[in-house]
């Protein structure tokens, strides 16, 4: 069976007319800020205090844009005899964000939680150089990440927490007996 001329351009009108009385969807960007989804993977934000320069997140990176300097501290002992300790103190922490791929990896790798996504995503710069953001501003960037999604209501409790509630619970009944009767009990 031969095609009847003209159907296709007749099916490609029909199209066009349909398309033009639908409501439009654009969001004009620069007016209207987009609808992100809670998770959203912007920029990377340091959350400085958890950092120990521990130096995993620059190793692993495959780009080698993360650029770490530090120092070591003596930190005096904490007892009488005791021995002095050594700490890493974080001098510099800046990211290229012109050569990361926005992996995630150095995040994943992070043992102490210092590393996090951030739904930031206007940070364009006129210069390529001023794309190399350092620790100011991945902390300042820290402060958009949202919190995480709450455990499902049937899920059991972090082993973390259980074993920190059972310490707790533990020294308070020991500070009780030491305490011995509260002025409550005493009449």
């Amino acid at each position: 069976m031969a095609p009847v001329p003209g159907s296709g351009l007749a099916k490609g009108l029909a199209v066009t007319l349909r398309t033009m009385t639908k409501k439009t969807v654009t969001q004009q960007y620069p007016d209207a800020q987009p609808d992100l989804p809670p998770r959203t993977r912007g920029v990377i934000g340091l959350f400085e205090e958890n950092c120990t320069v521990c130096m995993l997140c620059a190793r692993e990176c495959p780009d080698w844009c993360i650029y770490i300097d530090s120092h070591k501290e003596t930190v005096p002992a904490a007892t009488p005899g005791g021995r002095d300790r050594s700490r890493n103190v974080l001098d510099r922490f800046a990211i290229d964000f012109a050569l990361c791929m926005y992996c995630g990896i150095c995040i994943e790798v992070c043992p102490f939680d210092a590393l996090f996504w951030s739904p930031e995503f206007e940070y364009a710069e006129t210069d390529i150089r001023d794309l190399t953001h350092e620790r100011d501003k991945l902390r300042e960037w820290m402060w958009t990440v949202p919190a995480p999604p709450a455990l499902d209501p049937g899920a059991e409790e972090p082993k973390e927490l259980a074993a920190a509630r059972k310490a707790a619970d533990k020294l308070a009944a020991q500070q009780q007996e030491t305490d011995g009767p509260g002025e409550e009990d005493r009449t």
